[in-house]
């Protein structure tokens, strides 16, 4: 009896090894890779329950969701020769798990295989470019990722690793520290060149401008003094007509008008005149 029930527990024991043996739950988000003696023979994608073979069959699990890599900074010759530290990550997804297994056999294994696409695709791309453009325009950045994605996605496309390339982007483009100082002293000479010939530009419109304002005002100042003068001598001669046309109707008046005139100006604050009694100017202050 006790062999019995020790038979019915080991088999017992044993189906429950083999049933767990037998299966495997598969997640959402990725692949499991079925391999029969470390070969991959099938794929499930998706999410659930699945059975294998115990034993002799096993999995393995990848992901299925898109993943970012971001390479090592490294240094590169722009066409104009000008060595640049170039930083850039890929977007990239597994589109074939068995094919991956296969060929770079882990993530890890994708991962350096994309590094090596991307920088050969960078140094490449980027030696056809002058570094200033590569600074300075956004759309020429822009263009070049979208040639280094489509070159790398046909790279790895033609080697079959079972990868899809997303998108490639550089990051950040920066010159070697030893290099540094150099461009910047060079840099800060070239914006005191455009200075100083900024500076003399304006110091030359300045005294253009000085020039022709100082010729206009002295034009105008000329122009107004001989407006000024004939003015005048319109007027003096208006005067003059009107003197003569004034004293030839009344003679005896217009000097006594003359004389009264006189009279206002040497009595004015009360001043002390001495003149002959006999005089015409006494005669005429004293009534005579």
């Amino acid at each position: 009896m006790k062999r019995k029930n020790w038979l019915i527990t080991v088999g017992i024991a044993l189906l429950f090894v083999l049933g767990a043996g037998s299966m495997f739950i598969v997640k959402e988000g990725e692949y499991k890779i079925v391999l029969r003696f470390g070969e991959a023979i099938r794929t499930v994608e998706e999410p659930g329950l699945n059975f294998k073979l115990p034993f002799v069959e096993n999995t393995t699990t990848l992901p299925k969701y898109q993943m970012t890599f971001e390479s090592n900074p490294g240094q590169i010759l722009t066409k104009d020769k000008k060595p640049i530290l170039v930083d850039n990550y890929t977007i990239w997804r597994i589109s074939n798990a068995e094919k991956f297994i296969r060929t770079v056999n882990s993530v890890s294994g994708g991962a350096q295989r994309i590094d090596e696409a991307v920088y050969n695709s960078v140094r490449r791309k980027l030696s056809e470019v002058e570094y200033d453009v590569i600074i300075s325009e956004n759309t020429v950045r822009g263009n070049i990722n979208d040639e280094i994605t489509q070159d790398v996605a046909l790279a790895l496309k033609r080697d079959d690793y079972g990868v899809e390339i997303i998108d490639v982007r550089i990051k950040r483009t920066d010159l070697p520290e030893s290099n540094k100082q150099s461009v910047y002293n060079r840099m800060i000479s070239d914006r005191q060149s455009i200075a100083a010939r900024y500076l003399s530009e304006g110091d030359e419109e300045s005294r253009k401008i000085t020039s022709k304002a100082d010729r206009t005002a002295t034009e105008l100042l000329a122009q107004a003094e001989a407006d000024a003068k004939k003015i005048v001598a319109e007027g003096e001669q208006q005067a003059a007509i009107i003197y003569n046309t004034a004293y030839g109707k009344d003679p005896a008046f217009y000097n006594l008008y003359r004389t009264l005139e006189s009279y206002t100006v040497t009595l004015q604050n009360d001043p002390v005149i001495m003149i002959p009694i006999e005089s015409e100017y006494a005669k005429i202050l004293l009534g005579k």
